[in-house]
């Protein structure tokens, strides 16, 4: 199989690239900053015109792709009253637009063949919103309303759509998250922001390594019917706060959020 995989050059989309090259798929990556001597593609999500051109490049080597896995991605940390329209914007246009914009260039391909599985990548945050993570949570839940949609319109067309909902793990994702000055900065907020974010990182920087998520989704897209849903973490506590988030009340829901991520 071809498949393509966005955001390659670290963290999830490394191992996926990888562990998917080992099993002998062909696997094209791409990054928005390859090093001179990467064979990654250049790619910025955040553009559509040049989501088109990578698309149009690899379909012109390889004949088609089989399989896109939209995993570049990035963080914001920081109070959602304060996060800036410049945050917001970056959040939701790299998260959420990225994954849009891989998804238009890729579907008329997969819809000449008849054929296709398109891999999303969202988090359990795209289930329930992390505290001081609002932005991040926001694009999450916009990538899942979007996948539902698309799965159910191009079922049609024999393309499978799915989410990969990762937990914690131990990837760059921390050190490369944009902390809000702001909220550093408010006489209001910045106590408990500090320590939530010390909370989250925490879970983060002591998570499975990304080796564990590239097993687990290898085995997923080589599924005749994968499931729409798949929440990858090692962790029975993050499994258990998934499963529980959709049957507890919401004011039960945010008391032990609250607890758990010391608000």
């Amino acid at each position: 199989m071809t498949i393509l995989i966005t955001g390659a050059s670290s963290g999830f989309g490394a191992s996926l690239l990888s562990h998917l090259s080992s099993l002998g798929h062909t696997v094209i990556g791409t990054s928005r900053h390859p090093a001179a001597d990467s064979p990654l593609l250049k790619l910025d999500v955040r553009d559509p015109e040049n989501c088109r051109k990578v698309v149009s490049e690899v379909i012109l080597k390889y004949g088609r792709i089989d399989i896109l896995i939209n995993n570049a991605g990035m963080g914001l940390g920081g109070a959602a009253e304060l996060t800036t329209d410049e945050e917001f914007h970056l959040q939701m246009e790299t998260n959420f637009f990225g994954t849009v914009n891989m998804c238009r260039a890729v579907l008329p391909t997969m819809r000449k063949f008849r054929s296709g599985k398109i891999v999303n990548f969202s988090s359990i945050a795209g289930r329930f919103a992390i505290p001081y993570q609002g932005p991040y949570s926001c694009s999450k839940f916009a990538i899942n309303a979007y996948s539902q949609a698309l799965a159910l319109e191009t079922r049609q067309f024999n393309i499978d759509v799915l989410l990969i909902e990762p937990g914690d793990f131990a990837t760059g994702f921390t050190s490369s998250r944009i902390n809000s000055q702001s909220t550093e900065d408010s006489p209001d907020y910045r106590e408990s922001y500090l320590r939530t974010r010390k909370c989250f990182e925490h879970d983060e920087t002591n998570g499975a390594k990304p080796d564990y998520l590239a097993k687990k989704v290898a085995k997923i897209i080589k599924s005749k019917h994968p499931k729409f849903h798949n929440v990858i973490t090692p962790s029975f506590t993050q499994q258990l706060s998934v499963f529980l988030f959709t049957l507890l009340p919401a004011r039960l829901s945010f008391a032990i959020l609250r607890k758990f991520y010391s608000v």
